[in-house]
């Protein structure tokens, strides 16, 4: 079994390069040829979609489980 903080660790780095890629996608986006309005419909998705990440990491890696 491996240790607990390896799993934080590598959940901790792809949680930060997911957050990295798609604000770099959603900044492009907006600031390209869609425009602030243009972009709009995704930055919404996103608002919803990284937290749901972040959970996802919370879930999987930190919180205790308890097995009853």
């Amino acid at each position: 079994m491996l240790p607990k903080i390896i799993p934080i660790i590598a959940g901790l780095a792809g949680l930060f390069v997911l957050y990295a890629f798609i604000i770099g996608l959603s900044w492009s986006i907006s600031n390209g040829f869609a425009g602030i309005l243009g972009g709009l419909p995704f930055a919404f998705i996103i608002a919803f979609v990284l937290p749901m990440a972040a959970y996802d990491y919370w879930d999987s890696c930190i919180r205790e489980k308890s097995d009853k």
